[in-house]
């Protein structure tokens, strides 16, 4: 996999004050993966030391009043052309610059605040569409003991769960919140592991319970709150879902968005909501890009097939009916599941980093299919899941 990364977060004294930024998250994933070094100021003909810039009104200024706008563009579009010609699909970029910052910069008034925006460099690429991050994001999602990286398995991909170096076991029902009276469905399991996978600190559930179940959303994502309560920051979901003909196929999917038809919302029904900031969270990237990218470039790396689509939850337990597929087509569905969107939805409530991972294991719509027919089907990719699972906290 090809990673654009700032050349300061890689220890290069590249700063307007002569120094570097190197970020060990950084420097770590640099270490597994194919750099293209980038550093739009320099690359300009700025010089080193010189008086910092900062964004205003449009423009980019150095404190001295010095209007170095065309500089900042010309640097830019100097190292995009590399960027693009790499390959590379992730840009790893210094936070807050006004060259390669993402989302949040400096004002302008060289006091230190913030302001929402973009750097110029940074906009660049994201128009090509390349995922951009800061150091802060692989800071966010690198892995530790203090913050294992959890994982939800879903029918049939439990056997993940066998791959774990195990420190300890937690019976789901001495869970907070999750039913004392719950049993789990064919091809889930109800015990968690804490431990490792090739080294990497993980906390795996290998199974869920369900609304159709007759189960609240709280109550569903119980181990959600769980893993979080636990430290993990990252969570893994892995479901087992139907491909809507047309938009998938069977197989491995990487989620890229979700719609919750369940008719349920865990904010709604949870006692706790008053421990989260706002009940109104922002879903608007409700799968991380940055683990989407790397979960992408995983795949590519090591040839798995992988497709990328949308996830509608529904509640079931039925499969769906012609006339749903089609309507479920027609908004632009990849992927119709059971499960999975509310807990994504207490997921980013809680500030935690989603990746959702799919195994499309019947078209949707079919004749015939049936809960064994899936559990069937998911022995025919457990290799893949396991690989493409594993790589991803590889690069982690």
């Amino acid at each position: 996999m090809r990673v654009a990364i700032s050349s300061c977060l890689l220890g290069a004294p590249v700063r307007y004050d002569g120094g570097a930024k190197p970020n060990a998250a950084v420097l770590g994933l640099a270490e597994k993966v194919d750099v293209v070094r980038v550093c739009p100021e320099t690359a300009a003909g700025l010089p080193v030391p010189r008086p910092p810039a900062e964004q205003r009104d449009g423009r980019v200024w150095l404190r001295d009043g010095t209007d170095v706008t065309e500089d900042f563009a010309r640097g830019a579009e100097k190292c995009f052309g590399p960027v693009i010609r790499s390959g590379a699909p992730l840009a790893i970029l210094k936070a807050k610059s006004p060259s390669c910052g993402h989302r949040v910069i400096y004002d302008g008034t060289y006091t230190g605040s913030l302001i929402a925006g973009d750097g110029v460099f940074a906009r660049r690429l994201e128009k090509e569409g390349v995922c951009v991050v800061t150091e802060e994001i692989v800071e966010s999602c690198k892995p530790s003991v203090e913050h294992p990286v959890a994982i939800v398995l879903g029918s049939g991909l439990g056997h993940l769960g066998s791959l774990v170096k195990p420190v300890r076991r937690i019976d789901y029902h001495d869970i907070e919140g999750f039913p004392t009276d719950a049993r789990p469905v064919l091809g889930h399991s109800f015990e968690a592991t804490i431990g490792t996978i090739d080294g990497v600190p993980v906390v795996v559930y290998p199974g869920r319970i369900h609304l159709y179940q007759g189960y609240s959303a709280a109550e569903v994502t119980a181990i959600v709150r769980h893993a979080h309560h636990l430290g993990c920051r990252d969570i893994i979901f892995a479901c087992a879902t139907g491909s809507v003909p047309g938009n998938a196929h069977k197989g491995l999917g990487i989620l890229t968005d979700q719609i919750n038809l369940t008719g349920h919302n865990p904010l709604a029904e949870w006692d706790g909501l008053h421990d989260v900031d706002t009940p109104f969270i922002d879903m608007s990237e409700a799968y991380s890009p940055f683990l989407r990218t790397i979960a992408r470039g995983v795949a590519d790396d090591q040839g798995i097939s992988v497709e990328e689509g949308v996830l509608a939850g529904t509640l079931g337990p039925c499969f769906e009916t012609p006339a749903e597929v089609a309507a479920l087509r027609a908004i632009g569905v990849s992927y119709v599941g059971m499960s999975t969107v509310n807990e994504v939805i207490m997921a980013n409530a809680l500030g935690m980093n989603v990746l959702g991972l799919t195994l499309a294991a019947n078209e949707s719509g079919a004749a015939d299919t049936t809960h064994e027919s899936v559990l069937s089907e998911a022995t025919h990719y457990a290799d893949d899941f396991e690989r493409l699972v594993c790589g991803v906290l590889h690069l982690l």
